[in-house]
């Protein structure tokens, strides 16, 4: 950051301006510089940011002083970036908001996105160097040069203001919206932990409780979510990350899986889960790598892929041979079944209730009648005679 230098925010003579990007904020090497998120002004001779609220803090750096530079990819919760490596502070540089820094590299971060586009454009002016071809002269400012230099100077910054003058109210409404969201934040743990209070007074007092209610409080509960989520940032990245999170899931996961017949699909455990992690999102990805884990842990949950290629989670006491004498059982007493009826039955996804009559066919127990009207199953007479 010491390689900045406070500017008039001004194009000068032979400078075009290539790119403007808002919502950025800047970083000296891995700190959060201290200035607000701005607007990042790309043109072919510097690099220059203007804070939003306040148009006199504006600082510039020449694009001779970069060596390189790199993407950084965004994460959960985190913006995506550029990090830019600089050379070594000239000896006449001008003054600006740091005077010495520890690191030779900088960040922009995105807030608002824009970042490829950024990255295309500053890869173009530092292949091409228009800055050692054209090099500028004199600021363009009123009362210094002609009319035309006026009316180019005045029409760039004018409109600049304008369109920010429209914006600052929205900026501010949303700052206000947001400070709600942050409050309500804080008080995120102690609201779980009054979850389990009630989730616990639930157990105690079971035959007190109507079962409209319990469904209701157990809604409530669902809504609150998890209080600490397993994260990257907390336990690293590879097999340890899994590890802990297939934990959390075996205790998460283990009353949801009671109340649905012992098994769920892995797309209803992911909205299960992503839905009480809250900002924390998981990527299908780890979720699957985790479920992975679950029999080499020995949690009380096991991953299973189906013949057609359909991941489900069941519990571990969730045998075979209940699943088929069920469809079978079902099938028998109602004469033919679909997916969808055998469903409507069990209270179960139609999805999973297909799986479990194809189970019961692959066993010789059902048979089927694929017709323009779907696939309708039936008891095996042949098995039974």
């Amino acid at each position: 950051m010491d390689r900045f230098s406070w500017s008039n925010g001004l194009l000068e003579i032979n400078e075009t301006l290539v790119i403007q990007q808002r919502g950025v904020r800047l970083y000296d090497g891995d700190d959060k510089a201290k200035l607000d998120v701005g607007v990042a002004l790309l043109s072919t001779h510097r690099l220059i940011w203007r804070d939003v609220k306040n148009h006199e803090c504006c600082i510039a750096m020449p694009l001779s002083q970069i060596i390189f530079f790199e993407e950084q990819a965004a994460g959960i919760g985190k913006s995506a970036k550029i990090i830019i490596h600089l050379q070594e502070t000239p000896a006449n540089k001008e003054p600006g908001p740091y005077q010495n820094s520890k690191y030779p590299f900088i960040k922009l971060s995105f807030k608002e996105h824009g970042q490829i586009e950024f990255h295309r454009r500053l890869t173009e002016e530092m292949t091409r160097k228009r800055w050692e071809s054209t090099p500028v002269s004199q600021p363009i400012s009123a009362g210094t040069t002609s009319q035309a230099g006026r009316t180019r100077a005045v029409g760039i910054v004018g409109i600049e203001r304008k369109i920010e003058e429209k914006r600052k109210e929205t900026d501010k409404n949303i700052s206000e919206a947001f400070e709600d969201l942050s409050k309500l934040m804080v008080k995120a743990k102690e609201m779980v932990e009054l979850s389990r209070s009630i989730a616990s007074k639930i157990k105690d007092k079971q035959g007190d409780i109507t079962e409209d209610e319990t469904i209701r409080f157990k809604s409530y509960l669902l809504s609150m979510g998890i209080a600490n989520p397993v994260t990257r940032e907390t336990y690293g990245t590879g097999t340890h990350y899994h590890m802990q999170l297939a934990k959390q899931l075996g205790d998460m996961l283990q009353a949801p899986l009671e109340e649905r017949g012992g098994m769920m699909a892995l797309t209803e455990v992911y909205c299960l889960v992503n839905r009480a992690r809250g900002m924390e999102l998981l990527s299908p990805e780890d979720l699957v790598n985790a479920c992975k884990m679950f029999e080499s842990l020995k949690l009380p949950l096991r991953l299973r892929v189906f013949d057609s290629g359909v991941m489900v989670v069941q519990l571990q006491s969730h045998s075979e041979e209940e699943m088929i004498s069920s469809a079978l059982d079902n099938v028998t007493d109602k004469g033919s079944l679909t997916a969808e009826e055998f469903a409507k039955l069990l209270g179960l996804s139609v999805l999973l209730s297909k799986e479990r009559l194809l189970l019961a066919e692959k066993m010789g127990h059902l048979c089927r009648d694929d017709s323009v009207e779907g696939l309708r199953f039936y008891p095996n007479l042949f098995s039974t005679a």
